[in-house]
C-alpha cells in the first residue's frame, strides 16, 4: 500500500488531515532506539541522590521504573503512534557531578514493522520528569533538557547514530 503524503510529512493524507500510518505493508524486523535527556540540579540536590536521603526514596530506581511504564504507555499519550508489542526497555541513570545533575539514558527494542523512536523518547522523559518529583521538594528550579534520539535501527531507513 502506497502511503499518502502531505508535504512530504506521512502522518498527513492528500488534503492535510492527520491519519495514523498504514504499516501493514512494511517488512517485520528488528528494531531499536536509544534516546537521551539529562536534569541539572545543585549538587547540594545530586548529593540527595547520591547518598539516598531523598525523602520519597530511591530516585534513581523509581526514575527507571517509571521510565519502562512510561515506554510501555506511549501510544496513549501520542495519538498517532501505534501500540506496539515491546520486547524490551532498558533506562540508565547515571548521576554526573559535572553537570551537576543526572543522564539518562533509554533504549527500547522491538520486532515489527514500525520503529520504537517516541517509545524511547518518551521513557527518557518520564524518568527525568519523576527525577524531578521525587526532588521538587529540595529544589524546585531544576532543568530537563537535551532529550533526543541518540540511535534508531531497523526498518527501511536504516541505521541513525548520533
Amino acid at each position: 500500500m502506497t502511503e499518502k503524503k502531505f508535504g512530504g510529512l506521512s502522518h498527513f493524507d492528500d488534503h492535510g488531515q492527520a491519519h495514523m500510518v498504514d504499516v501493514s505493508a512494511k517488512n517485520i524486523t528488528s528494531r531499536i532506539a536509544t534516546a537521551a535527556v539529562w536534569i541539572k540540579m545543585s549538587s547540594k540536590t545530586l548529593a540527595h541522590v547520591t547518598d539516598g536521603t531523598a525523602k520519597k526514596g530511591d530516585v534513581l530506581g523509581i526514575a527507571r521504573i517509571a521510565g519502562i511504564q512510561g515506554a510501555k504507555k506511549t501510544s496513549d499519550l501520542i495519538p498517532l503512534c501505534h501500540s506496539l508489542a515491546i520486547t524490551n526497555v532498558a533506562v540508565n541513570l547515571a548521576p554526573d557531578a559535572t553537570l551537576p545533575g543526572v543522564r539518562i539514558e533509554a533504549t527500547v527494542k522491538t520486532i515489527g514493522q514500525t520503529g520504537v523512536e517516541m517509545e524511547a523518547l518518551t521513557a527518557a522523559s518520564i524518568a527525568a520528569l519523576t527525577v524531578y518529583d521525587m526532588l521538587k521538594a529540595v529544589q524546585k528550579n531544576m532543568e530537563i533538557g537535551g532529550l533526543r534520539v541518540t540511535l534508531k535501527d531497523g526498518g527501511k531507513s536504516g541505521r541513525f547514530e548520533e
